[in-house]
């Protein structure tokens, strides 16, 4: 008996130390399949206590410290992407996967020198300069897209800047109105972006703003020199301040370390204002002849752990596994979805790299029993309906309206 008291007790410890795992006992809640949370964890800086604090988190948190997403980061790799797969079922509905199509709509001539781009003028990758697509085109790419099940079309642009752009702002400002009215989320990236220029977007009905900081801000001066880390920080936030959706994630696989420089991005997007709406990550996808060609590929503990940490650490974003997937075995992107990825690009192309098409995606969603992600930023909003009415139908309701004091 005194045996069995002993291992009572020494379960009861186990179970407390692990009460992450409790979440997927937990009832759910009306149709959705969503789990409740349980009570919101007392907040605090003390780094060993983070990874408890990330998964029993009721919302989001924005004052993240470095060494809190550090300890999270190095959580052995199966209980960090257990502990993220679970979270992420209480904050989405698991199996729904969010299908986009990125569309280049004016490609190469770009002056910037990132090291990984087959789009910089600086480059000799053999890609030839093109002018911006016509509304047309696009639109019809996009009606292409949303036949095939995409819910979020992209549209990219290489460029620096919008400055000097007022013609191809306008015939992008038509592009997003086209795709809206299709009932598809529109997002484009378009290199840096102003106040002015962002109101415009918006009131265009533009969903998201596609800007990645690439990597951490330490090691970004390895990868490009022509733009700084603030400038795209500050189109973040001119982009945020509109209204827009922010849509910023990096590209693994640049020559950075893991352990600090994976880690110094998803903390300098967690503490920002808002959360990013999604956080795509993208592996390096080697372009002959521009400076990262050759360099040691992300490994895939390397990726998994970048999303479980950035599915706790940002629990209602969505995490896009983006670039460079088309090279993964089908067994290792589930393994991302099931650390807490739940959006992905599906279709043609890339911008300038192959894409996973389609068909071959249907196929996969079929074999996993994922489903395609619908969002309510993808609802077209109905008008609405002038009612015709005399003038003394419009004089009598005014007499009749109650007098306010």
């Amino acid at each position: 008996m005194k045996a069995t008291r002993v291992l009572q007790s020494l379960a009861r410890q186990h179970n407390a130390a692990r009460a992450y795992s409790t979440v997927h006992d937990l009832p759910r809640s009306g149709s959705t399949g969503l789990s409740q949370p349980p009570p919101p964890a007392p907040q605090g800086g003390d780094p060993s206590t983070a990874f408890q604090r990330a998964t029993t988190a009721s919302g989001p948190r924005n004052d993240w410290t470095k060494e809190e997403i550090a300890h999270i980061h190095q959580t052995p790799l199966m209980e960090l992407a257990f502990a993220a797969g679970t979270l992420h079922r209480r904050f989405h509905e698991p199996g729904r996967v969010q299908l986009c199509t990125l569309m280049n709509i004016k490609t190469g001539g770009c002056s910037e020198d990132c090291s990984y781009c087959a789009q910089s003028s600086r480059y000799n990758t053999g890609l030839k300069a093109t002018k911006l697509s016509t509304v047309d085109s696009v639109l019809e790419a996009a009606r292409i897209a949303k036949g095939n099940g995409s819910n979020r079309f992209c549209m990219g642009a290489a460029w620096r800047d919008m400055r000097g752009r007022k013609s191809g702002l306008k015939n992008i400002v038509q592009m997003v109105k086209g795709v809206r009215e299709m009932g598809m989320e529109a997002c484009v990236t378009l290199g840096m972006l102003n106040k002015e220029q962002a109101l415009e977007l918006k009131e265009a009905g533009l969903t998201a703003y596609n800007h990645n900081l690439d990597t951490s801000r330490e090691h970004y001066p390895n990868v490009i020199t022509t733009r700084s880390y603030d400038e795209r920080l500050e189109t973040i936030e001119n982009v945020r301040q509109a209204g827009i959706h922010v849509c910023s994630g990096g590209i693994l696989g640049l020559g950075e370390t893991p352990q600090t420089d994976h880690v110094g991005l998803i903390h300098t997007l967690a503490t920002l204002p808002l959360h990013p709406e999604s956080f795509p990550v993208n592996r390096l996808v080697a372009i002959p002849n521009t400076p990262m060609y050759g360099s040691e590929p992300v490994k895939l503990e390397d990726l998994v752990r970048c999303i479980a940490t950035a599915r706790l650490v940002m629990p209602k974003t969505i995490v896009r596994l983006a670039a460079g997937r088309v090279e993964m075995p089908e067994s290792e992107q589930m393994l991302c979805f099931m650390a807490g990825a739940n959006a992905i690009f599906t279709g043609e192309k890339m911008l300038t790299t192959p894409c996973n098409g389609w068909d071959e995606d249907k196929a996969m969603f079929e074999r996993w029993g994922l489903q395609p992600m619908h969002t309510q930023a993808s609802e077209v909003p109905s008008e609405k309906v002038f009612e015709a009415r005399s003038f003394d139908e419009m004089k009598e309701k005014s007499e009749n309206a109650p007098v306010m004091n």
